[in-house]
């Protein structure tokens, strides 16, 4: 389990490097990992993401990532069980941001809710996964700490 203490290091280290914390959560049913798929109006099929939030001013990494997944998918998570690992990005308006990912557990895995994206998929770990590069990264390496 992932201690409140190594949570606010994590954040700490978000600011201290000047960059925007976003949590991930990766969420295990059975070797699948739920993965959402946003509303696509473009010519290209946007790649699937992992349920997550913005960190709002004064919000904790655990808080902002229990409330980002109950707001995108409706599930309640019950722990966060691992820090996974993060990337760092530049969003569309050109701010570093730092995207921390999350082993967590659910109290149930439905009813799935969907509160701003198109639908949602339980892929396998194991398949060829439509995320972004930095995303099957993070699967890999949740993938490792799985099997260990």
């Amino acid at each position: 389990m992932v201690s409140a203490s190594e949570l606010e290091e994590l954040a700490r280290r978000a600011e201290v490097d000047g960059t925007a914390p976003r949590v991930g959560a990766i969420i295990d049913r059975a070797g699948q990992v739920l993965l959402l798929e946003r509303h696509d109006s473009g010519p290209r099929k946007a790649p699937l993401k992992l349920p997550g939030a913005t960190v709002k001013r004064g919000e904790s990494l655990g808080e902002a990532l229990v409330r980002g997944v109950r707001e995108e998918t409706g599930l309640v998570v019950t722990e966060i069980s691992h820090h996974v690992g993060d990337f760092d990005y530049l969003s569309p308006d050109a701010r570093p941001v730092r995207r921390l990912h999350f082993a967590v557990t659910v109290a149930a895995f439905e009813p799935i809710h969907l509160s701003a994206h198109a639908r949602y998929v339980w892929a396998p770990l194991d398949g060829e996964l439509a995320v972004t590069s930095s995303i099957r990264a993070i699967l890999g390496a949740y993938r490792n700490l799985a099997d260990h």
